[in-house]
């Protein structure tokens, strides 16, 4: 299975839960059934690391990690079997990118996963906030990859 999460610059919420997403994965020894990265609406930052009041976070909390930024691309709907979108604008810039019906339904919001909120809601950029909003994120943000993860590792075919 083909994962991408998106936010708009890729270098906050997405790059994280692609990598949660993917430790998950290596973690329940379950890797080779997914294929997962990230990218961003906007090209803003195209390129940079991710930010590093989130990696701080991250790494207070045990978990380290990296990448670059990198922008979505409209083909990239025919690459992927989900992709999701870590906020409504978002998801409406998404389905505005999509060609068919049938790309539009690979769209999800993070927040359909978990136990933190429900399917409407954002999960917050911290981006021009405190280090309060990044704890907040990166908790919202592994509460839902978390059930996420559940959800689709209970799918896999193991034989």
């Amino acid at each position: 299975m083909k994962i991408c999460f998106v936010c708009q610059g890729n270098i906050i919420r997405s790059p994280l839960a692609e990598n949660l997403f993917r430790y998950y994965a290596e973690k329940n020894g379950v890797a080779e059934h997914f294929i997962v990265d990230s990218a961003g609406t906007s090209a803003y930052h195209v390129g940079e690391p991710p930010d590093h009041r989130m990696r701080q976070v991250a790494s207070n909390k045990g978990f380290e990690y990296s990448g670059k930024s990198r922008q979505f691309q409209r083909d990239e709907f025919k690459n992927h079997d989900l992709i999701i979108a870590m906020d409504r604008d978002n998801f409406r810039v998404l389905k505005s990118w999509a060609a068919s019906p049938e790309e539009s339904s690979k769209l999800r919001m993070m927040r359909e996963f978990g136990s933190v909120g429900g399917a409407g809601l954002d999960v917050p950029d911290p981006y021009y906030g405190g280090i309060d909003g990044f704890d907040i994120t990166y908790e919202i943000v592994k509460n839902s990859v978390e059930a996420l993860f559940k959800e689709l590792e209970g799918g896999l075919d193991r034989s």
